[in-house]
């Protein structure tokens, strides 16, 4: 008979991360989010670790951000602003913040989270761009990134556009000429914008903005982006084609692509040679993009008739660059978000969405978790509570010593396999098979790597079902493979440890304990007891638990056939005693039980 309380297990091949990844100061220990507003005792999800009550997370600002933003930040949190850090001073910082807000100028590198020692656990990037941020180092160590990708990117549009208008017609050249005392007229005569072919390399959110304002300029417009809905760009009256069609055909060309491996220095020596003579070129991107050498060559040989540049590979660049200086090149000091409108816009999206994320709720900027669609989250929302607590009860039931190898995953659902998402789910399971375990927290960031450092092989599998497809799953089962337990009841005609569930009116149900069938809430914690199926066992085990002043919320009894073995399921309020649970496991007709802590 089982009868002990609590346990520690370990997972097969598990050896201590070399990191820990526990904070350093009171945070809550519960990882949860606001899933569920009327059981606000209830364990929830989380993405990364919230603060205590009685202690402020702290937030460092480490590049300007607008008073908006500073000032929903104070609200939830101890802010430091400390600007113009150099990477020691951030480093020696860093392991008194939980979070951390950059621009474009701070690299958030894999010392930085290191020097956390764990307690980071967002970083927010005050912008689009991420290339300043370690996301490899981020993902290892827990920690979510998030950014603003849509507050300035009108902004951004919009100087793009400038730049392009203002090089066509030589608008810096000629006002520094005025202001020099000079009218020369003939000299910056320019070319008209209509009926030219513009290419714009990057279809995102700038890019599609562009081309949209370029259309109305009167420029055809052609884009390419391996990655862009063609009927996107259809819609707008955009043409999407090859790269070396692209710079081949283009009369303008207009930048708006991420700084990645791939696009490092995508316009270069050989991409110049094959582009048409005289075209003209903006980047309200990023510097790096272009191969800067190259282009003053490009420049000077009249490849390039002129180059608008917003940004540079570093910034700011020389007083000698040859870039800067060249009569043909109009540069800005990276004004592509530097309006007032979007400084604010950009500063309280951040601020809204690190504060968000401290506070356990999902992130729909996360930039290292799985892009997770805003109307996905949603409907989840119910199974994502289930979900982790599935995974709780089932590793709580794997008998000590036993090495946890192998779990498989059932989704029961009327939808079709490819209209169901379910990494957000996965990786909740994820957790509650871990953190039970293990010092590590598991957030939707890590919990993949997470698994996979641990040597823990999760697979899934979607159980198709008749009905109506409004809901996007019936059930949620999950199963630990060669294991021994320690409720000899949970384990399955085919050998596996077997739980299940499912939600109602929005609460997560416990329907299945190995074949018994089952149905308790899953809040506070639960007590499973096998028993000889006779009248009154309801009334016993009520009554024990009763005398003891602990308060029972839920009760289900599963039985095979009547007056044979029966599984009762009893959800209760408080923690019982080691006295109150011996009484419990003392009554005759009581086979077997255990005490499974949500």
């Amino acid at each position: 008979m089982a009868t002990s309380a609590s346990t520690s297990l370990r997972l097969s091949s598990l050896t201590k991360p070399s990191v820990s990844l526990s904070s350093k100061l009171p945070l809550s220990s519960a990882f949860s989010v606001s899933l569920s507003p009327r059981r606000p005792s209830s364990r929830q999800l989380i993405l990364v670790v919230s603060a205590s009550l009685d202690a402020k997370p702290t937030i460092l600002v480490a590049e300007k951000l607008g008073e908006a933003g500073i000032n929903l930040l104070k609200d939830f949190a101890n802010v430091d602003c400390s600007y113009n850090l150099s990477p020691e001073e951030l480093c020696t910082k860093i392991s008194l913040c939980d979070a951390l807000i950059v621009r474009s100028g701070t690299k958030v590198s894999r010392e930085v989270f290191e020097s956390s020692a764990g307690r980071l656990k967002v970083v927010g990037r005050a912008g689009v761009g991420i290339d300043n941020v370690d996301l490899a180092a981020a993902t290892e160590f827990g920690c979510l990134v998030v950014n603003a990708p849509t507050a300035n990117t009108v902004a951004a549009a919009e100087h793009g556009i400038a730049l392009l208008a203002a090089m066509a017609r030589n608008v810096a050249q000629a006002d520094a000429s005025v202001k020099a005392g000079k009218w020369q007229r003939n000299k910056y005569v320019g070319v008209s914008l209509v009926g030219k072919t513009l290419a714009v390399l990057g279809f995102g959110k700038v890019g599609s903005e562009v081309a949209r304002r370029a259309k109305g300029l009167g420029m055809h417009v052609i884009s390419h982006d391996p990655y862009a809905p063609a009927d996107r760009a259809r819609a707008i009256g955009v043409d999407l084609v090859s790269f070396d069609e692209a710079i081949s055909t283009a009369d303008f060309i207009s930048l708006h692509m991420p700084l990645t491996p791939t696009t490092s220095k995508i316009l270069n020596d050989d991409t110049f040679a094959k582009m048409k003579r005289g075209v003209r070129i903006v980047n309200v991107a990023r510097g790096g993009v272009i191969d800067e050498d190259a282009l003053v060559k490009a420049l000077d040989a009249g490849i390039v008739a002129q180059a608008a540049l917003d940004v540079f590979t570093v910034e700011p660049p020389t007083k000698e660059s040859k870039l800067v200086l060249h009569e043909k090149v109009t540069a800005t000091p990276h004004l592509g978000a530097s309006t007032m409108e979007a400084q604010e816009g950009v500063a309280i999206e951040i601020a809204e969405a690190v504060v968000g994320a401290l506070k356990g709720e999902l992130a729909a900027t996360a930039v290292n978790a799985p892009m997770v669609p805003a109307e996905v989250l949603s409907e989840l929302k119910p199974f994502v509570e289930l979900a982790e607590k599935l995974g709780r009860l089932a590793v709580q039931l794997v008998a000590g010593g036993s090495g946890v190898k192998t779990v498989k995953v059932s989704y029961g659902s009327a939808r079709a396999p490819d209209d169901l998402d379910t990494r957000l789910l996965r990786a909740m399971i994820t957790k509650g098979l871990i953190e039970p375990i293990s010092s590590v927290f598991v957030n939707l960031v890590n919990a993949d790597f997470t698994a996979k450092q641990r040597g823990l092989r999760i697979t899934e599998e979607r159980v198709i079902l008749d009905g109506s497809p409004e809901s996007p799953l019936d059930y949620i089962q999950v199963q630990i493979a060669n294991v021994e337990s320690k409720f000899a009841s949970a384990i399955s005609d085919s050998g596996e440890i077997k739980v299940e569930g499912r939600v109602k009116d929005g609460v997560p149900h416990l329907t299945r304990v190995g074949s018994f069938e089952v149905d308790v809430s899953l809040e506070g914690s639960i007590i499973l007891c096998r028993q000889v199926d006779q009248p009154g066992m309801i009334g016993t085990v009520g009554s024990i638990l009763g005398e003891e002043n602990v308060n029972v919320s839920f009760m289900s009894v599963g039985r095979v056939a009547p007056r044979k073995h029966a599984v009762m399921a009893i959800g209760v309020d408080d923690l019982p005693s080691k006295e109150v649970l011996k009484k419990i496991g003392a009554v005759p007709a009581v086979e077997e039980f255990v005490f499974l802590k949500l």
